[in-house]
């Protein structure tokens, strides 16, 4: 696949942000320190920044999957879409969840993972991302036979829903990785 050159498009601050992308870009400042690269450069469409910054807290409220866990997810949807920035950004928020580096290395590697209940959640999420939805019958019964739930299902398609918004803008954009991310930073597959 050819690359593109980026699109000229600024990472936006609270200071020059269009006005209904502030509230985001405040809450994320005061909830991690800083404002994202990524949430600065959705900033320039505000619906898009608001749609993800609300699924994502919506996420959180209602997720079915352990922290570990969404993490596999969002990293084999990052992976399998190629997205540098995420792959860094969610290899970090990985650590911070005490994630073994093994299974961040093996994700960020497209290996198999070793607990085979999150390689089943990893694999189940890559064939919902490479298939663009349309798994198989045999796809949802290995995800079930893992341990998970029809919910997980639906939890899986809001994931790779919200990771094809990151994943998707990064690549037009090629997001400039942050300071934080800096030591994850991953070279595309």
């Amino acid at each position: 696949m050819a690359t593109i050159e980026k699109l000229d498009y600024d990472v936006r601050t609270i200071e020059n942000a269009p006005e209904n992308s502030r509230p985001a870009l405040e809450a994320a400042k005061k909830a991690y320190g800083f404002s994202p690269n990524l949430l600065g450069t959705m900033a320039n469409h505000p619906a898009l920044l608001k749609n993800y910054w609300e699924g994502s807290a919506n996420l959180d409220a209602n997720s079915t999957l352990t922290g570990v866990e969404q993490q596999v997810a969002f990293l084999s949807a990052s992976y399998e879409n190629n997205c540098h920035y995420c792959m860094a950004a969610h290899t970090t928020i990985g650590q911070m969840h005490k994630i073994d580096q093994s299974i961040l290395d093996a994700l960020r590697a497209g290996e198999p993972i070793a607990d085979t209940k999150l390689e089943a959640l990893s694999q189940y999420v890559k064939a919902t991302t490479v298939k663009r939805g349309r798994v198989s019958q045999d796809d949802i019964d290995a995800f079930l036979e893992a341990g998970y739930t029809q919910e997980n299902i639906l939890e899986v398609i809001t994931i790779v829903s919200l990771k094809v918004m990151t994943n998707y803008i990064n690549y037009v954009a090629q997001t400039p990785v942050d300071a934080a991310f800096e030591p994850n930073t991953w070279a595309t597959k």
